[in-house]
């Protein structure tokens, strides 16, 4: 293969030779079942023949073993009876010790608690006396407390609770809803009512008052009028009087002189 040594690479455009190639295997086999182990003989076999009889007798053998089973079974169930009525002696004598004992254990556990209500009892009665001793102190210097403030107070007491009644902190609940709910409503009401009747008030008293005016004016032109028409007839007075005085005087005279 040639190597390029220049300068400036150049890309190589000749593709080298490609050959295909292929191959197949075996088809698979299963593998035979393993042969079972046999493993080799060694020694050398040799064989005889016994007939009966030849090596013991079984009747006469068996007799002494059987004894001996037989006694053996025999001592064992001696034993095992005996032990047995041991156990059966040692279970009763057990029970027996458990009831004395369990007796006992009622009867200490009876006095520990009889002891123990005992001293139970005793440290109440002493709290209680301690507590009593307590209340009587207690109760000794609130007499005595009591009887300095009775003293030096005096009616402190009642000043305050005065003032504190002034100042609203004591209230009749009935009293603060009557006066903080029902009498606003009923002055609201009854300010609602004389505003209607002191308005209803000065439109009558303007219409009395227009209406006295309107008299009044009506009066002034009558008394106008009918002062015109005095004067008018007054006038017609005078001048009808001054009118006769010329004729009686003429009369006099013409009686005088017909006398």
């Amino acid at each position: 293969m040639d190597v390029q040594t220049e300068m400036f690479l150049e890309e190589i455009a000749d593709r080298p030779a490609e050959v295909d190639a292929d191959t197949q295997t075996d088809p698979f086999m299963d593998r035979p079942p393993t042969p079972l182990f046999i493993p080799k003989k060694t020694g050398i076999d040799r064989e005889t023949q016994i007939f009966e009889g030849e090596l013991f007798d079984f009747d006469f053998e068996v007799e002494p073993i059987l004894q001996v089973i037989v006694g053996k079974t025999l001592e064992q169930s001696l034993m095992e009876v005996l032990e047995e009525e041991e156990l059966k002696n040692m279970r009763a004598h057990q029970e027996e010790f458990d009831q004395i004992r369990a007796a006992e254990l009622a009867e200490a556990q009876r006095m520990e608690a009889a002891e123990v209500r005992r001293a139970e009892e005793k440290q109440r009665r002493v709290e209680q006396e301690r507590e009593r001793v307590a209340n009587e102190r207690t109760v000794s210097k609130k007499v005595a407390a009591r009887g300095f403030a009775h003293r030096y107070v005096g009616d402190v007491v009642s000043e305050v609770f005065g003032n504190m009644e002034e100042t609203g902190f004591f209230y009749d609940p009935l009293v603060k809803e009557i006066e903080d709910s029902f009498m606003p409503w009923l002055l609201g009401g009854v300010t609602s009512s004389i505003n209607g009747a002191r308005e209803a008030h000065e439109i009558l008293e303007q219409a009395v008052v227009g209406a006295l005016k309107l008299s009044a004016s009506k009066n002034k032109l009558i008394t106008d009028k009918y002062n015109e028409l005095q004067a008018e007839a007054n006038k017609a007075a005078e001048e009808a009087k001054e009118a006769e005085q010329p004729e009686v005087s003429g009369g006099g005279n013409a009686r005088t002189l017909a006398c």
